[in-house]
């Protein structure tokens, strides 16, 4: 059982001990802001990917994960980018979470660049993987099995590509996301596939198993 998901960890703010937000408590406030079941894929699909890139660069893994998991947390009610992510800032913040989450996110929105520049690490690391996991999880929907597992790299290059394929998807954050990382944008997306991969069965792209035909 991993501890650090299911026990508060303390924080001092202003003196007096406090309790940080866990992981489950960062669920259940995504879950309760966010019920279109695709979003909440998108946002387990970042966290994934955040965590493999937390343990590739040597940082905190619940940290990252848990920005992965919340940045998109307004955006079902406010999906103005206007009041996106800022309103969420003010969830997190009254919530007692960590300052690291809320810069990060309020960064990925690039209304929000001139307060909030994408200057470090964590910042860059959750652009560079939002956009990417909507192109992986469209090309891995559209193969005979529906299945990420065994996706290739270039499926999903090839399928950036074709004008009018997942259309919401910007291109030009796919490779600036990259680039603002320092990654090559063909190893970002294998690390990404390998990160949404290990979770499979719960953003339900494991695969359908063809139907057998009995001749009698």
């Amino acid at each position: 059982m991993d501890m650090r998901a299911n026990e508060a960890r303390l924080l001092l703010i202003d003196g007096v001990k406090g309790f940080m937000p866990t992981h489950d408590d960062a669920y259940r406030l995504m879950t309760s802001h966010v019920k279109n079941e695709n979003l909440q894929k998108h946002m387990l699909s970042v966290e994934a990917a955040m965590r493999f890139y937390a343990r590739k660069y040597g940082e905190d893994e619940e940290i990252w994960a848990m920005t992965g998991l919340l940045h998109d947390c307004d955006y079902e009610e406010f999906p103005d980018l206007k009041e996106h992510t800022l309103v969420l800032a003010r969830w997190l913040r009254e919530g007692g979470y960590d300052e690291r989450i809320i810069y990060a996110i309020l960064a990925h929105n690039d209304l929000n660049l001139a307060t909030h520049p994408r200057n470090n690490l964590l910042a860059r690391a959750l652009y560079a993987c939002d956009e990417v996991t909507g192109m992986v999880t469209a090309t891995a929907l559209v193969r005979p099995n529906k299945s990420i597992m065994g996706l290739e790299v270039s499926s999903v290059r090839k399928k950036m590509k074709v004008k009018g394929f997942a259309a919401g998807v910007n291109r030009d954050d796919l490779f600036n996301g990259a680039a603002e990382l320092g990654v090559d944008l063909d190893e970002h997306i294998a690390l990404v596939i390998q990160a949404m991969s290990s979770i499979a069965d719960t953003l339900g792209l494991a695969g359908v198993q063809e139907k057998s035909v009995t001749v009698g």
